[in-house]
């Protein structure tokens, strides 16, 4: 199956695998764990792992219950939950060989997917319960493999699966994850949802016919998908999007960069957010979540290199690096920002120099990640 995604994402980092790269590889470089940070006292609280060394937050709630994945002391990884305001690690088990969370809603289900356990590698998108209790199959429409993205607070499930055809297709859930539909594409052969607001509008990218990838999104429901355009190239993503149905994502530029957007209400109109200073080969930043509010947050590159997470005003106003924002311990850059709610919480990701020789060592890595996360195709 040809799930698009991997992101280590949105670690992810929209989760093991969302992103696929964009995880960002640090661990090559230093330890990368995740952190809640709290805009109103200024403060960063790393966030227990399952007994390993790393963890990736992709999902956080308006209670401050995040949702992501680390690995055990065993090696395997699996999703988890934490209490109010990142309070407490709570391993969510699996169906299968491992497990990944890649978003929560308000009343604290959760939903990813797990690696089945018959020798297939294959996946299947999972849905938990209020608190992140009991994990459910949601299984998929064709093919093989399923992955779940995002849930809204109808419990609503969007993600992508795998048709007979080895493409991959968005889809969404009814409530309560019940009843996988078919989203389809922009005309090309393949999609995969990567948003969704509680009207059960969905965002994420599909292929055209031109062969192209485009950032989509759909009206309540799920029903009809609508290409975003882009800020002047040819490819554009969508991940995230508020109840006001403004969208985040990254696109291309008229000058092959790629940059991180947001649109207006409805996904109308495209607005370049810019980057941290970063121009020429380190011209990249990327959106990966939006509140209500209309604060975006994501990555971007400096103008050394360095991939640092970054937060904007209400309506996307003003990029911010978030590391100017907060008191850090020593060693700890935040390199990303996956997910922000409406009372001011950021999840981050961190690389932790563990001595103060491996800095330059660490930015160098860095520097290339970005490097190749702005030539990455990820459809």
């Amino acid at each position: 199956m040809k799930i698009i995604p991997d992101f280590n994402i949105r670690g992810f980092m929209l989760t093991a695998a969302f992103f696929a790269g964009l995880g960002f590889g640090i661990s090559a470089f230093a330890l990368e764990h995740a952190y809640l940070i709290d805009l109103n006292s200024k403060t960063a609280t790393e966030l227990d792992t399952l007994g390993g060394n790393d963890s990736d937050a992709s999902g956080i709630n308006d209670a401050g219950q995040i949702a992501g994945f680390s690995n055990t002391a065993g090696g395997a990884y699996h999703a988890f939950i934490t209490g109010h305001d990142g309070m407490g690690t709570r391993d969510l088990g699996t169906l299968g060989d491992g497990s990944y969370a890649s978003d929560i809603n308000d009343a604290g289900q959760v939903a990813g997917w797990f690696s089945t356990a018959d020798g297939t590698y294959a996946s299947h998108a999972f849905i938990t319960g209020p608190n992140g209790m009991g994990m459910r199959d949601l299984g998929t429409l064709s093919g093989t493999d399923s992955r779940a993205f995002a849930i809204n607070n109808a419990a609503q499930v969007a993600g992508v699966f795998g048709t007979p055809e080895v493409a991959s297709h968005a889809f969404i859930t009814g409530p309560n994850g019940m009843g996988m539909r078919n989203l389809g594409t922009l005309g090309g052969n393949g999609s995969y949802a990567a948003g969704i607001n509680d009207a059960g509008q969905v965002v994420g990218s599909s292929t055209t016919a031109e062969g192209t990838s485009r950032a989509f999104i759909t009206g309540p429901n799920g029903m009809g998908m609508r290409d975003l355009g882009t800020l002047g190239g040819t490819y554009s993503q969508a991940f995230g999007i508020n109840d006001a149905g403004q969208v985040v994502g990254f696109s291309h530029t008229t000058g092959a960069a790629a940059h991180a957007f947001i649109t207006g209400p409805n996904g109308m109109g495209m607005r370049d957010l810019g980057t941290l200073g970063g121009t020429g080969y380190y011209d990249l930043s990327y959106a990966f979540s939006i509140n209500d509010a209309g604060q975006v947050v994501g990555f971007s590159n400096t103008a050394t290199g360095d991939s640092h997470a970054f937060i904007t005003g209400p309506n996307g106003a003003g990029m911010t690096d978030l590391n100017s924002l907060i008191d850090l311990p020593n060693g700890v850059i935040l390199t990303s920002a996956s997910g922000i709610n409406n009372i001011g919480q950021v999840i981050a990701q961190a690389a932790i120099i563990p001595e103060p020789e491996t800095s330059a060592l660490l930015l160098a890595g860095l520097t290339v990640i970005g490097l190749m996360a702005q030539r990455k195709k990820t459809l």
